[in-house]
């Protein structure tokens, strides 16, 4: 006679084929990837307002429509591209994405001969991480429980931005030599290439959502987290893109470098840190500190020196380290698709803030510089971040009908 198993303990036998190891050798592997894509790319786009002016003989409000059409393909391309590695795998997604990065680090090497290639690789580059960022968060969290994705995401974001703190260093190092520059990144992105060549496919899950077709790859919307996702990268690349510029003339290079390593390493740390709180989190209270912490960092940079530019790096990130997690928790969360189109998606709403950040942030920060009065665009960011998520919050609670 065989015994009755309790409901009790079928629960412990599934959570015990459910939840297997978070961090396997592929993942780990992954993550260094991730790193090191990080570095390359993160040595060269802080420079980019100030390579485009050299190379090129653009004015700030050229150089913002350049920025925000670039960063519109590598985002706005996101749906298609996750749609793209949900039929050709992950793995392959991957491998194709370094290609792209390798052709685009080789056209910034000879555009030093030809400015226009310069252009020409900023595309590919952004091509590469259109297809290769949703292939790679999708296979960090593959096959995971929901309990597991906040360390996971977390992690690969943490990945992610030791690459981006490193990679600014890098790139102050060698912007006098931007040949040396790009030389270094497009020997990256070749060495990952042929990396991702031994990097495991991953298995199809059988309770996976359905492949839809590509007309569909923004049906199951998550809305709330799209549309704060967009806002938090408005707001947020105002920083990353005009900053370099602000700062020259007021600190050293390699201290600008230094304070945006900071950024990254204080995102690096913090989130994974944060990754179980946040993930308990109410959505509201996560959007109240990041957005907060955006404010006062953009009040501390209209100070003009190095210690408030630097304070205002720290505080932005420990903001950004709560909103950016729980955005895309929110967005697996709140939608029925795969993760691969969730990351897709979101990354989509990052496209349209950070067009929106290159054209309307470039011609804003232009009409400062022409008044000489550079600090008042940061405050100007600063009541953006307190007035933009009231209203948008109020607006939902009005379409709901929600009570205040």
């Amino acid at each position: 006679m065989i015994a009755p198993v309790s409901p009790r303990a079928d629960a412990r036998q599934l959570r015990a084929v459910t939840d297997g190891p978070t961090f396997t050798k592929s993942r780990v592997a992954l993550l260094v990837s991730g790193f090191l894509v990080n570095v390359g790319s993160f040595s060269i786009y802080p420079y980019l307002a100030v390579l485009l002016r050299d190379r090129m003989g653009m004015g700030m409000g050229q150089v913002g429509v350049v920025l925000g059409l670039a960063t519109l393909v590598q985002f706005a391309s996101a749906p298609a591209t996750a749609a793209l590695a949900e039929r050709v795998g992950l793995q392959r997604s991957l491998l194709g994405a370094t290609v792209l990065y390798s052709f685009g680090g080789a056209a910034f090497l000879v555009g030093e001969e030809l400015a226009p290639l310069t252009v020409v690789g900023l595309l590919l580059i952004s091509a590469g991480g259109s297809l290769y960022s949703p292939a790679y968060r999708s296979y960090l969290v593959h096959g995971v429980t929901p309990q597991q994705r906040p360390r996971l995401i977390s992690a690969g974001n943490a990945a992610g931005n030791l690459g981006v703190a490193l990679g600014p260093l890098v790139g102050a190092l060698l912007l006098h030599y931007s040949a040396a520059m790009f030389a270094v990144a497009t020997a990256i992105y070749t060495g990952l290439a042929v990396g991702h060549l031994l990097l495991p496919r991953e298995r199809r899950d059988e309770d996976a959502p359905p492949v839809e077709p590509f007309r569909r790859m923004l049906s199951g919307l998550a809305v709330l987290p799209f549309a704060v996702t967009a806002l938090s990268i408005y707001l947020y690349m105002q920083f990353y893109q005009y900053l370099s510029s602000y700062a020259q003339g007021r600190m050293a290079t390699l201290l600008f470098g230094a304070a945006m390593m900071a950024y990254s390493l204080g995102l690096a740390l913090a989130q994974p840190l944060l990754a179980d709180r946040v993930g308990r989190m109410g959505y509201p209270t996560a959007m109240g500190i990041g957005f907060g912490c955006l404010a006062v960092g953009m009040v501390a940079f209209a100070g003009g020196t190095g210690l408030t530019v630097l304070v205002g790096v720290l505080t932005i990130s420990v903001g950004n380290a709560v909103l950016f997690l729980k955005n895309d928790l929110a967005a697996l969360a709140g939608s029925r698709r795969s993760a691969t189109v969730v990351f897709g998606q979101q990354r989509l709403a990052a496209g349209v803030g950070a067009c929106l950040s290159g054209v309307v942030g470039g011609t804003a920060y232009a009409a400062f510089e022409r008044a000489d009065v550079l600090p008042g665009f940061w405050l100007l960011v600063a009541a953006q971040c307190v007035l933009l998520p009231t209203l948008l919050l109020g607006v939902r609670r009005l379409i709901l009908r929600e009570p205040g």
